[in-house]
């Protein structure tokens, strides 16, 4: 699964899941069902770091109050300059 993307992932997990519901799971089901959920929490926990880390937040009269440690990651990795 070179490509796998969230979706990919949650579409198989739910299927795994109606199954699991309507008739069980073999063992290799469960294996399956483990990895794709920690695929998922890879996955996820990596798009919602990317999402932080590219984050700005200004107060009402358009000042940045971007918490430190935010710029700070920002400045390592090259996507801020101040």
């Amino acid at each position: 699964m070179a490509d796998t993307t969230i979706d990919t992932l949650l579409a198989r997990i739910n299927e795994l899941a109606h199954k699991n519901k309507a008739e069980g799971l073999t063992e290799a089901e469960k294996s399956e069902r483990a990895d794709l959920r920690q695929q998922y929490l890879k996955l996820f926990k990596q798009s919602f770091r990317s999402q932080v880390e590219m984050l700005q937040v200004y107060n009402k009269d358009g000042k940045e109050v971007t918490p430190e440690k935010v710029r700070q990651i920002q400045r390592n990795k090259g996507l801020r300059d101040d």
